[in-house]
């Protein structure tokens, strides 16, 4: 299953045609692309650091899309993720899933980036005006996983 953690931009057209490319029966193609934005609680962003470990992430990833595959049975994953240093406006993640019908395809992509926001090991550290800080995890993004009756390793660790 194609993952992938990389420096570069990625073309939203070239990686959906490529997806599609491999299955003729697919019927549905849901995507997902999240965006850096110029404002968090209140402060304006000049830039984000995203890090992560190599090998453990891909990994991370690969779990992730395989539990998306266990549930919706049929269904294919793209998870592109990138790391380094993104200003406002440029591209952090594209999720996409393919099934044979639309309902899977959203499902399952919603699925994928609901467990990515908790469960995938990148750290994000953001550039404002009042200086750099690092990113906590939500707890709307640990109720979000929640609600597919997956409890966020965040939430276990925020309890303690």
């Amino acid at each position: 299953m194609p993952v992938r953690v990389q420096t570069e931009d990625f073309d939203l057209t070239t990686e959906v045609a490529q997806l599609r490319a491999r299955n003729p029966a697919i019927g549905a193609v849901a995507c997902f692309v999240g965006t850096v934005r110029d404002l968090n609680d209140g402060s304006t962003i000049a830039s984000l650091e995203l890090e992560h470990y190599p090998g453990m992430t891909e990994k991370a990833l690969e779990t992730i899309a395989g539990e998306a595959q266990r549930r919706w049975p049929g269904i294919e994953v793209l998870i592109v993720h990138r790391i380094g240093r993104l200003a406002p406006l440029d591209q952090i993640v594209l999720v996409a899933t393919t099934s044979k019908h639309r309902g899977d395809a959203f499902a399952s992509c919603e699925f994928v980036m609901d467990y990515l926001k908790t469960e995938a090991p990148f750290w994000k550290k953001e550039e404002t005006e009042q200086g750099a800080h690092w990113v906590d995890a939500r707890e709307t993004d640990d109720a979000a996983l929640a609600r597919w009756g997956v409890t966020s390793g965040n939430a276990s660790r925020n309890a303690k």
